[in-house]
């Protein structure tokens, strides 16, 4: 199985270099080609007459984790809308590379005009990307791993996830104190501009050490044993910052086992429904929602415009928002409407 993954990956590299020459290797938080959702109407015009027969499918991570389920929501709610066809499939686990490979691989040779994908890692779903390429496929990177020759990305700011939680730390605690982050699989884009974004931002105030920052693969189970770990070697520490809610959640587990909960905030990033109930309850500090329902009828949006032969910004920026106790009702509206509009006031 490994050695099947190195010749996938090193094929992937080949084929990188060879895009390498269109593109310049995509990097979405910076990339200055790129338009706020809010803008897609204004700028590129009403939303195309959309073919019944049209057929998108949707590759996710997994669909063990809340937010890849709500981003299929998304793509959902805007196929039933116009009434055409979706199909979205997910890998068995967030470490199934070459299976999430062979999901895209299918789809591809079944005929689909479209493709959303949300990769693993920034390498592993890029010979597919180059195959539905060559079929005149539309393909769309949406949120997560980050393919460097994805010529198209939907997905919000990373590197932002990490800057609103150091803010926080920074305005809340002005003395400063001992923080510590668990990072989520080494290597994928995201969780490395997050990460950086925390560091960066904090650090930059001179006041707060960083005394650990370990990778837990974006298990619950093993954010609880290396938050535990670090309790034990740092029982002054104030801050926990964790690059999804599912850790997050098991960091506060692992806060609560050691009778810490009232000296020790904890954030995620992604806004799943457990972490707004546990931000309720007064357990996790908070969280960054990166809203994926949302992003996903954006995604859903723009490779519309595509298969209709619209010219689109590299990046389509989606929102994001730091939820605590103070606000987690009014952003967990049901009523999408009145959401969309909230967050739109926030550009």
């Amino acid at each position: 199985m490994k050695k099947l993954l190195l010749s996938v990956l090193t094929s992937t590299l080949f084929c990188s270099s060879l895009y390498a020459a269109d593109l310049p290797p995509l990097q979405s938080d910076t990339e200055p080609d790129r338009t706020e959702w809010t803008q897609l109407t204004a700028k590129y015009g009403p939303l195309p007459a959309i073919d019944k027969s049209l057929k998108i499918g949707g590759v996710s991570k997994t669909l063990t984790n809340e937010y890849w389920r709500s981003l299929g929501q998304g793509y959902k709610n805007f196929a039933d809308k116009h009434g055409f066809t979706v199909e979205y499939q997910a890998a068995a686990n967030e470490d199934d590379q070459l299976g999430q490979l062979s999901i895209a691989e299918t789809l591809i040779s079944q005929g689909f005009n479209g493709l959303l994908v949300s990769p693993q890692t920034d390498a592993n779903l890029q010979p597919a990307y180059e195959s539905a390429k060559s079929k005149n496929i539309a393909v769309v990177n949406v949120n997560d791993a980050v393919m460097p020759n994805a010529a198209y990305y939907v997905g919000n700011v990373q590197k932002d996830n990490g800057v609103r939680v150091a803010g926080w730390f920074i305005k809340k605690h002005p003395e400063g104190g001992k923080v510590a982050v668990i990072e989520g699989q080494p290597g994928v884009y995201a969780a490395t501009q997050r990460t950086k974004g925390f560091k960066e931002t904090i650090q930059a105030s001179g006041k707060f050490t960083v005394v650990a920052s370990v990778p837990a693969n974006w298990s619950r189970e093993n954010a609880y044993n290396a938050a535990a770990t670090i309790l034990q070697q740092h029982p002054d520490l104030i801050g926990f910052y964790a690059n999804n809610d599912g850790m997050a959640l098991g960091v506060v587990e692992a806060v609560a086992a050691a009778g810490k909960s009232k000296q020790v905030a904890v954030f995620g990033t992604d806004g799943i429904s457990d972490a707004y109930a546990s931000i309720k309850r007064g357990e996790l500090t908070g969280t960054v929602d990166s809203f994926p329902v949302l992003t996903g009828e954006v995604a859903m949006e723009v490779v519309v415009r595509l298969i209709n032969g619209q010219k689109i910004s590299r990046v389509v920026s989606t929102p994001q928002a730091l939820i605590t106790k103070d606000n987690a009702d009014a952003f967990s509206t049901k009523d999408n409407a009145k959401l969309r509009q909230l967050l739109a006031q926030q550009q």
